[in-house]
């Protein structure tokens, strides 16, 4: 990764000794564009050159940066608080910061989670004190991949932020809920910026081809709206991989004279799709949770989509398996037995088969499973169960259930009175099986869906004559 010195315009700075704080010159002048004049040297990818330069140029975050919104005010009025740039790669964090660098009067120091640590952020906090006590100026902070920071770490800016020594903007793919701590995060205010829509991927392909210092309008490769469209579902709301995919698929076509670029250059200059979804964090359980909503809410459509993203987004198969296994349990249950046993057996398919095959089998149970009908009357039995027990604790054993395996337990009473079932007609017998403080408690009230409804007429029947032989117990 390059040292954010580097993409700010800043200065360079030493890998070996780890400083990358601006010392000097903050951020450079910039043209009235908003960008560095004679930055570039021809070698930087096309997201590098054609980043926004102003709030107007960043699109696809309306919500965010609306012409009434607090953070577009906050940024004109050069009076930004301590932010949280939450948004997945692609989606103009960094973008957004430049931006910020360009409108404020502040020092503007980027910093780097990955290449940084305590000792630098105290260098940066002593030289933001001189700088205030000197000038009376403010500096701001731009933490990029703030998560990366443990806890430690982000607790040595909760003083600076805390007293306004230092404005601090960090930016993180990853949910600042869980990665940041939570006294830093009551001093921020979180900026959820979005993934980046079809049109606005569009209009950024646009803009790059009109362009003819830093975009490609000098190649003289013509890309239509049509080609544009099928790029940006290919970028899957990523602006740099839109940027980077168009800039391929231009050098492709200019190095063998094509006039536009058309379906057989993007034929050889795509890539596999790469979906946005990581195993350890929150993508993983945004997806997960809509797998499991969509098999509650029986809708099997909606359960192979979310199926198929987990499994081409990289999770572990056996992970789905052992989600389904506790699905067919917890929300179908007795409305369909069969169920557990479709759940089941796609997890012994996946361990026959492997990969990829063993995604049939998966996919029949996922569909079973939404297509089933649901219940949830097991699952809540074992919670009333389990929160009588809290309650109550070791209540003792009626003695008529108790077994008698010596003789002088059988004096003591252990099993007298028990009634065998099977010595009754229809297996059934009027007898007490809770512990007499709980007689006549029911834990288990099944549903009225699939094959749970015949067990409800069974135990209706069962409950109504329960109770006329209690001489056990």
């Amino acid at each position: 990764m390059p040292d954010q010195d580097d993409l700010f315009g800043g200065a360079s700075t030493s890998r070996g000794k780890r400083d990358v704080v601006v010392r000097e010159n903050d951020v450079p002048a910039r043209d009235a564009g908003g960008r560095d004049p004679g930055a570039g040297t021809g070698r930087e990818p096309l997201a590098e050159r054609v980043r926004p330069a102003s709030l107007d140029e960043l699109v696809g975050q309306d919500e965010a940066l609306g012409a009434a919104g607090f953070l577009r005010e906050a940024i004109e009025a050069d009076a930004l608080p301590s932010l949280i740039l939450w948004g997945p790669p692609g989606c103009g964090k960094t973008s957004l910061a430049r931006v910020i660098a360009g409108h404020t009067k502040s020092r503007f120091v980027p910093f780097s989670a990955v290449l940084s640590g305590v000792k630098e952020i105290r260098e940066l906090v002593a030289e933001a004190q001189a700088l205030w006590a000197r000038e009376g100026r403010k500096t701001l902070l731009f933490v990029d991949e703030i998560h990366r920071f443990n806890k430690a770490q982000q607790d040595a800016f909760l003083p600076h932020v805390e007293n306004g020594t230092i404005t601090m903007v960090g930016a993180t793919t990853e949910n600042p809920f869980f990665e940041v701590t939570s006294p830093l995060l009551s001093r921020c205010r979180v900026v959820r910026l979005l993934p980046l829509g079809v049109d606005a991927l569009v209009a950024v392909g646009r803009r790059a081809l009109a362009d003819a210092e830093r975009g490609l309008a000098a190649r003289g490769v013509a890309v239509s709206d049509e080609v544009l469209s099928v790029m940006a579902r290919g970028a899957d709301g990523d602006g740099r991989r839109m940027l980077n995919l168009l800039e391929a698929a231009v050098d492709h076509a200019a190095r063998r004279s094509l006039p536009a670029v058309d379906e057989g250059v993007l034929e050889a200059v795509k890539s596999g799709p790469t979906l946005r979804y990581d195993r350890a964090y929150e993508e993983h359980y945004n997806v997960v949770s809509a797998f499991i909503k969509s098999l509650r809410g029986s809708n099997p459509d909606a359960a192979i989509y979310w199926m198929v993203r987990m499994l081409d987004g990289g999770e572990d198969p056996s992970f789905v398996c052992r989600r389904m296994i506790i699905f067919a349990a917890e929300d179908i249950g007795n409305a369909d037995p069969r169920a557990l046993q479709v759940a089941v057996a796609a997890k012994e398919a996946f361990e026959f088969l492997g990969m990829p095959e063993a995604d049939i089998p998966m996919a029949q149970a996922a569909t079973y499973l939404a297509s089933a009908p649901k219940s949830n009357a097991a699952y809540m039995a074992l919670k009333a169960a389990r929160k009588v027990i809290q309650e109550t604790g070791s209540l003792e054993v009626p003695l008529h259930l108790r077994n008698a395996p010596a003789k002088g337990m059988a004096v003591l009473g252990y099993g007298q009175g028990y009634a065998y079932p099977h010595d009754y007609d229809g297996a059934f017998v009027e007898a007490e099986y809770l512990p007499k403080e709980l007689q006549d408690r029911r834990f288990y009230e099944p549903a009225g869906q699939g094959y749970e409804k015949t067990i409800r007429e069974r135990l209706e029947w069962w409950r109504t004559h329960r109770g006329g032989n209690r001489e056990g117990g």
